[in-house]
């Protein structure tokens, strides 16, 4: 069960983390969760490009080890790099300090001011030793959620939700993963050609 657009008693409940940006401006904000990995992290990159998008990659570091070209292709292309954690853990079922641990071992590699738990689960117990070792990290959540890791969601429908739910500031998540890419391969191309058409600017965050 998940919620395509985020929850006001979520951000109520988190108010510290980052959902959206501001509303003022036609822009949005693309991110990718899970990779880097080969096949689907290239098809992005290339996608992107096409559009001359910019977009966030919240990377496992586990994946980043596995497949160091590709990461380092990420950040050729000019795109913003995110921790998401060395395994992919979710802070819920972890204790705080394996769970900061496997963050410091992502962030070795990442060296990054952002951060995306994996599945949006988090304690704040979690969120208060993350601030307090790295003061500078910024918490990202999202505002819509594509529902492209849904393995009985249409390609069409995981299109019509990013069309349907997006607007100016809206952080977006997708995945470079290969349970994900069949409705992400129908998805994002159509949709940056969608936004392209919109006048929206596509940024990092």
């Amino acid at each position: 069960m998940y919620l395509v657009k985020s929850p006001l008693l979520l951000k109520w409940y988190y108010p510290s983390l980052v959902w959206h940006k501001t509303r003022a401006q036609s822009v949005v904000y693309l991110t990718f969760d899970d990779g880097p990995i080969p096949d689907v992290t290239d098809f992005v990159l290339k996608t992107l490009k096409s559009f001359n998008a910019k977009a966030t990659f919240f990377c496992i570091g586990d994946n980043i080890q596995k497949h160091p070209a590709i990461f380092d292709q990420l950040k050729a292309d000019g795109h913003r790099i995110g921790n998401h954690t060395f395994n992919h853990l979710k802070g819920w079922k972890t204790d705080d300090e394996t769970y900061l641990e496997n963050f410091r071992q992502c962030q070795k590699l990442t060296n990054t001011n952002l951060f995306r738990p994996p599945y949006g689960r988090i304690k704040k117990s979690q969120i208060a030793s993350l601030r307090a070792e790295f003061p500078e990290l910024e918490i990202i959540m999202w505002d819509v959620l594509s529902g492209d890791f849904d393995v009985q969601l249409a390609p069409e429908k995981c299109y019509e939700n990013v069309i349907k739910h997006t607007r100016n500031g809206a952080i977006i998540v997708f995945h470079d993963s290969l349970k994900a890419f069949d409705r992400l391969k129908y998805t994002l191309p159509r949709a940056l050609q969608y936004f392209s058409e919109q006048g929206y600017h596509f940024a990092t965050l």
